[in-house]
């Protein structure tokens, strides 16, 4: 049977698959010759189990820091405890708006065709992250985002619940070996508006027990400039919005704001399906970067116009030799 590697090295020659190729190839080279990789998800990511190979990425020390929304850290988690009460909805775009609405009294919430169980997802991560902000608000600690997800899964309290193997899960694998990782505009996500209602509630949850989205910044920055210190950083950025304009800008911050001399990235890919368009951060070309400080000529600089479903997979195939 032909390797996937081989396969993309035979026949990926031309146009967009030969983008493709192009940038799993420099990837690979990248983190060979000691490069520290950043990959950022946006979009469903989590939903749409690419968990299955980015947690092998990790693994396999290809992956060294990870900036993500606040939906794609849950909805790994959700996948975790609540795989078998998915459904799949193939023919998604032939529903009406009255079988959405059955969806929505059956508490599955749809993402394209994959609705997330309300009931044996949401609410089962609910209870323990709520006591764990219960905690940190009694003894009066603060912690970023994800490091009460990190809490969570090395605490092994859900672990009864489990339904897929916790090795096809990335969040399971970035929480084993505390991975760098950034969750911008958090509070624009499932937990984050429950995290508001107990809140609000006032049932032992403190607004104080949770880092801002600055302070992910500020973090950021002492991970970029102590990890720039010894090896060259890339960005490989699936999708677009706030996962991939956050971490990118730490650069001109730390060279223009702070006025620090910081390496720029020296490789980039950005796999999207949104086309180039007038303002749009989304289908900016990766030269667009270098005005603003983040890129630079000599920076390796791919962009793949497709399905992120399709491509990551490959990439990371390639990557890790399959």
């Amino acid at each position: 049977m032909t390797k996937i590697s081989s396969f993309i090295d035979n026949y990926f020659l031309h146009f967009n698959s030969a983008a493709l190729r192009d940038a799993a190839f420099g990837y690979k080279q990248f983190v060979e010759g000691g490069g520290k990789m950043m990959v950022t998800l946006a979009g469903a990511m989590s939903s749409a189990e690419m968990g299955k190979i980015l947690a092998e990425m990790i693994r396999q020390d290809k992956v060294h820091a990870i900036t993500c929304t606040g939906a794609n850290l849950e909805e790994d988690l959700y996948n975790l405890v609540a795989h078998e009460f998915y459904e799949r909805i193939p023919h998604y775009r032939d529903l009406t708006p009255k079988e959405e609405e059955e969806l929505l009294a059956r508490h599955l919430n749809r993402v394209t065709d994959t609705c997330i169980p309300e009931e044996e997802a949401i609410r089962r991560v609910e209870g323990p992250l709520v006591s764990l902000w219960q905690e940190a608000t009694k003894k009066k600690e603060r912690y970023l985002p994800h490091e009460y997800f990190y809490k969570l899964l090395n605490s092994e309290t859900l672990k009864e619940h489990y339904q897929i193997d916790p090795a096809n899960s990335w969040l399971v694998e970035a929480a084993k070996r505390n991975l760098p990782l950034f969750v911008p505009g958090w509070e624009d996500s499932t937990c984050g508006n429950i995290f508001a209602a107990h809140m609000i509630e006032e049932d032992g949850v403190d607004v104080h027990c949770l880092k801002s989205g600055v302070e992910y910044m500020a973090t950021l920055a002492k991970w970029y400039t102590a990890t720039s210190e010894k090896s060259k950083i890339g960005f490989f950025q699936i999708g677009g919005g706030i996962a991939g304009d956050f971490p990118i800008c730490v650069v001109p911050m730390l060279e223009q704001d702070l006025r620090r001399k910081t390496p720029l990235w020296r490789y980039f890919c950005q796999i999207s399906d949104s086309t180039t368009s007038y303002g749009s951060y989304s289908g900016a070309v990766p030269n667009e970067k270098i005005t603003w400080g983040k890129l630079d000529a000599d920076s390796e600089k791919h962009i793949i116009e497709s399905d992120a479903t399709i491509v990551a997979p490959l990439v990371f195939a390639y990557i890790l030799g399959w």
